[in-house]
C-alpha cells in the first residue's frame, strides 16, 4: 500500500533544510555528512544537491527521430567469412554501423564486408598498430567512393599504451598514420580518421578524469600530427572521434561523457576549430564477470543507458559473454536488442541532454571536467602523451585508482553468487593479432603498459 504521506500536500517538506531534518531523523546518531562519498580520484559526491543555477550547454549531437544515436556492433572473429555473417545479421537485425577488429588486409576485409554497402552502413576498423595498413585495405574495399561512410579509427597511441611498446619508434607510427589519414581524407570527405581513446586507461582501472584526460591529450597529439601532414587544424579536430567507456554506474557515465565533450570543445575552440566533438562509447569490459555471466546483461543495459543519455554519438554495447570468449549468435542478438529497446521502446534519446539542470550531474560533470583538464595540463607539461606513458606518469595514476577502489561489491561474484550452474554458451577467444609486421625502421619504443583488467577476476580465480 502506498505511504499515506504521499497524499499529504505538505510532503515532501520544501527546501534543503527540511530535507536535511528528515534525513537526520532517519540517520539517528549518524551525521548527515556520513552519506557523502567520493570517486576513486577523490571527487566529492554530496548526499544532496539543489537544482543547478547555470546548466551546462553542449552543442547538440545530430538528431534523427528514428536513430537518436548510432547503434554500433563489433566482430572480432578470426575468420573473415564468419565476420561477414555476423555483421550482415547485425545490420539486418537493427544495427546502424559495424566495426571489424583484427583484420588488416584487403583480402580479409573484402570477404568480411561482402554485401555491406559502405555508403549506407558506416564501417569502422580496430587494428592497433596495423591501423594504416588496415585503412589502406578498407580504401580498396570502398573503391574511392566519396559517399563512403568510413571510420578508420587510427589509434597508435592507444595500442602502444596497452602493449607497453611498439615495433619501431612510436613517433614514426604516429607520423605514418597521419600521412595515410591525410591522403585518404581527400578521397573520403565523410570519413573519421583518428580515434582518440581514453578506454585504454579505463580498462586498466583508471578513474573518470584520467580517462577523459588521456582521450583529450591523444586528440591533441593526433591533431598536431594531422596538421604536420598537411590537414588544416579545423578539419583535423573535426576528423577525430573521442573513444570512452561506459560502465554500469550510469550517472557517472553520463557525467564523464558530458565532461569529455566540454574538455574537447575547449581544446577545439582554442585551436580555432568547431566545438562539436564526436564520441564513441563502448561498454566497459572491466565491469564484466566470467562467473554468473548472465548478470552482465544488467550491466550492459545500464551502460547503454548511461552512454546514450550522456550524449554518445555511437554506442558499442558488447556482449554478456565477452569475459569468457567470443559471442554466439544469441549473445549478439541480445546486445543489439538491448540498444533497440532503449532507443525505440524506452525512448531515452528523445531528450537531447536529460542531465541538464540536475544539481548532482551538473556538479559531477564540472568536477570531472576540471580534474581532467588539470591532468591534461600535467601530461602536456611532461612532454605529451607518449612521454607521460614512457615515464610511468599515467600508469602511476591508474594504480592509485585501482588501490582506492578497494573491495568492490560485484553481483554474482562477491555478493549473491549463483547457487546453481550459471554458465553460458560462448566460443573460444581469438588470439591477439600479431603486431610485429607493423615494424618501422628504428629502435623499438617502450612504456609502462596499461594492461586491461576485470574487477571480478581475482575473486573468480580465488573461487
Amino acid at each position: 500500500m502506498a505511504d499515506a504521506r504521499l497524499l499529504d500536500p505538505g510532503f515532501p517538506p520544501a527546501g534543503e533544510d527540511a530535507w536535511r531534518a528528515l534525513v537526520a531523523k532517519t540517520l539517528g546518531d549518524k551525521p548527515f555528512e556520513s552519506l557523502a562519498r567520493a570517486t576513486v580520484e577523490g571527487l566529492a559526491i554530496a548526499p544532496l544537491y539543489a537544482a543547478a543555477d547555470h546548466p551546462a550547454t553542449f552543442p547538440p549531437r545530430p538528431f534523427d527521430a528514428d536513430r537518436p544515436w548510432d547503434a554500433r556492433t563489433l566482430s572480432a572473429h578470426p575468420d573473415p567469412a564468419r565476420v561477414n555473417a555476423e555483421l550482415l545479421a547485425d545490420l539486418e537485425g537493427g544495427a546502424a554501423s559495424v566495426i571489424v577488429k583484427g583484420h588488416a588486409t584487403a583480402e580479409a576485409l573484402t570477404r568480411a564486408l561482402n554485401g555491406v554497402v559502405v555508403e549506407l552502413a558506416p564501417v569502422g576498423l580496430d587494428a592497433g598498430l596495423l591501423g594504416p595498413r588496415a585503412a589502406e585495405a578498407l580504401h580498396a574495399v570502398a573503391k574511392s567512393s566519396p559517399a563512403a561512410l568510413l571510420n578508420f579509427n587510427l589509434d597508435p597511441l592507444g595500442a602502444f599504451a596497452e602493449a607497453g611498446g611498439s615495433p619501431g619508434p612510436i613517433e614514426s607510427h604516429l607520423a605514418s598514420a597521419a600521412t595515410v589519414a591525410v591522403r585518404l581524407a581527400q578521397t573520403y570527405p565523410q570519413a573519421q580518421l583518428f580515434l582518440a581513446s581514453g578506454r585504454v586507461a579505463h580498462e586498466a582501472g583508471a578513474g573518470e578524469a584520467l580517462e577523459v584526460a588521456v582521450a583529450a591529450t591523444a586528440a591533441v597529439a593526433y591533431a598536431k600530427a594531422l596538421v604536420r601532414a598537411g590537414l588544416p587544424v579545423a578539419e583535423a579536430f573535426a576528423r577525430i572521434t573521442l573513444g570512452l567507456s561506459a560502465d554500469a554506474d550510469y550517472f557517472v557515465a553520463m557525467a564523464k561523457l558530458r565532461a569529455a565533450r566540454a574538455v574537447f570543445a575547449r581544446l577545439a575552440i582554442a585551436s580555432g576549430a568547431a566545438p562539436q566533438g564526436r564520441v564513441e562509447a563502448r561498454a566497459s569490459r572491466r565491469m564484466l564477470t566470467a562467473q554468473d555471466p548472465w548478470t552482465n546483461m544488467i550491466r550492459l543495459a545500464a551502460a547503454g543507458f548511461g552512454a546514450a543519455t550522456g550524449g554518445a554519438d555511437a554506442v558499442v554495447l558488447g556482449h554478456f559473454t565477452d569475459a569468457l570468449g567470443l559471442p554466439t549468435a544469441f549473445a549478439r542478438r541480445q546486445s543489439r536488442n538491448t540498444q533497440l529497446v532503449l532507443m525505440e521502446e524506452a525512448n531515452i534519446g528523445r531528450v537531447a541532454d536529460p542531465a541538464a539542470g540536475s544539481g548532482y550531474l551538473e556538479a559531477l560533470t564540472d568536477e570531472i571536467a576540471r580534474a581532467a583538464w588539470e591532468r591534461l595540463q600535467a601530461i602536456e607539461a611532461a612532454g605529451g602523451l607518449i612521454a607521460a606513458l614512457q615515464s610511468g606518469l599515467i600508469a602511476t595514476e591508474v594504480a592509485a585508482a585501482v588501490t582506492a577502489r578497494g573491495e568492490p561489491k560485484i553481483l554474482g561474484v562477491t555478493v549473491f553468487p549463483p547457487t546453481a550452474d550459471a554458465t553460458a554458451e560462448f566460443e573460444p577467444a581469438a588470439p591477439p593479432a600479431d603486431q610485429s609486421s607493423a615494424r618501422l625502421p628504428g629502435p623499438d619504443s617502450v612504456c609502462v603498459p596499461l594492461k586491461p583488467m576485470r574487477l571480478s577476476q581475482r575473486y573468480e580465480v580465488a573461487a
